[in-house]
């Protein structure tokens, strides 16, 4: 006989496209036997950070996981000091010191209410130092701290993880049907579904690049500087890499530098990681020690570090994706490009390059998200990469 079906809390209705998941989720909270350590297994675009979000929405919220209280609010839009979403923070994978200081962090009492919750992408980076440090934490956590693992297959994780793990697998959500839940989740037309996609990866990052003003921002300039490279000079070129760092500086809260000279005496702009550190120890700066507030200090800090470089990804996702569709009007494709609202500057691209500029130039994409990957300046990359994009574009009459 099964079993009789339970309430859906509303924080769980985002995983209507993963309803074996949802169900799931839904019951081990009815039953009160929700795990403290889960591995979603997916691939990407599946609605694993969804699914997590909304699992720490649940734990959070004294509601039964509303979706409306300023808990879930927090959470949802990732403010809330007693959910951390960490990502590794180097291109080889995590740091054993940043796991060593998440460790530490397990141990602080929470800020707001009486639980806990990490939240850790591509746990298939974590390697076997950063992993040996993190296994008796995930085993045997402080009471109240719940982890979430976030990984694409058992076999790119290491087993002695997995096995400390409650393992849920995600089934395959295809582009157009993340496309048509955009659609309907916020509004947004087909074209707009697909570009988000695009640019942003999965349906979670789709969603919040289309509410964000700033994040569309970035992609217009982007999309109108690769569009005037045939024309710019040098100069032109690097001030566009500067204007790019900026706007993606302002999409993802870092206050921007003011100008020298006039500009010296003006107020200088807040520091988001004094801010943020302030929010992360709100009402207990009397009982932590000068240690522990250096130790969430370097925290926040690299979590922002972690923020900027995904801004500045997001903002070379851009640039492929446009490239791609050069590339694709250069083949003479049948399929419709992604970035039809910006079609004419597509086919201007298009008209005045060939198959092998486009080819070279997403190179010097590829290169530019390679070099922030490993910590190169990013205004340096953007230089790099534009100089290189307009030299590929440029392509001989003979090879076209």
């Amino acid at each position: 006989m099964s079993s009789a079906p339970v309430p859906i809390p509303p924080v769980l209705n985002v995983l209507d496209e993963q309803p074996t998941v949802r169900d799931f989720l839904a019951r081990a909270y009815a039953d009160g036997k929700l795990s403290l350590a889960y591995l979603f297994l997916g691939a990407p675009g599946s609605g694993k950070m969804e699914a997590a979000i909304a699992l720490a929405q649940l734990i959070i919220c004294s509601e039964g996981g509303c979706g409306s209280c300023d808990e879930c609010r927090r959470v949802r839009n990732r403010t809330h000091p007693d959910v951390r979403v960490v990502e590794p923070e180097s291109a080889a994978g995590f740091l054993v010191e940043q796991v060593r200081e998440l460790i530490e962090d397990t141990s602080l009492a929470p800020v707001r209410g009486s639980a806990k919750v990490y939240i850790l992408t591509n746990v298939g980076l974590l390697r076997r130092e950063a992993a040996n440090a993190l296994l008796k934490t995930i085993e045997e956590p402080p009471p109240g701290v719940s982890f979430i693992l976030i990984g694409r297959t058992v076999d790119s994780i290491l087993p002695t993880i997995v096995s400390r793990c409650q393992r849920i697998p995600f089934k395959i959500v295809t582009p157009g049907v993340a496309a048509r839940k955009l659609e309907l989740e916020i509004g947004a037309s087909g074209d707009e579904a697909r570009v988000a996609l695009a640019v942003a990866g999965t349906p979670d990052r789709a969603r919040e690049f289309l509410q964000s003003a700033n994040r569309r921002q970035v992609r217009r300039l982007m999309v109108r500087t690769i569009g005037e490279l045939a024309r710019d000079d040098e100069w032109d070129v690097l001030c566009s890499a500067r204007a790019l760092v900026e706007a993606v500086w302002m999409a993802v809260g870092r206050p921007v530098p003011k100008a020298r000279g006039k500009a010296k005496n003006r107020e200088k702009p807040e520091d988001p990681v004094k801010i943020a550190l302030e929010e992360r120890i709100a009402g207990k700066e009397d009982y932590l020690s000068r240690g522990a507030i250096t130790q969430i200090e370097k925290t926040v800090k690299r979590e922002l570090t972690a923020k900027e470089r995904s801004g500045m990804m997001e903002a070379l996702a851009v640039a492929e994706s446009l490239i791609r569709d050069v590339l694709t009007l250069c083949e003479d494709v049948p399929t419709p490009i992604v970035n039809r609202d910006v079609a004419d500057a597509v086919e201007r691209i298009a008209a005045g390059t060939c198959t092998g500029g486009a080819v070279r130039a997403l190179e010097a994409v590829a290169r530019a998200a390679d070099d922030i990957a490993h910590n190169v300046n990013p205004q340096l990359a953007f230089e790099v990469m534009l100089l290189r994009v307009k030299e590929a574009l440029a392509c001989p009459p003979s090879s076209r």
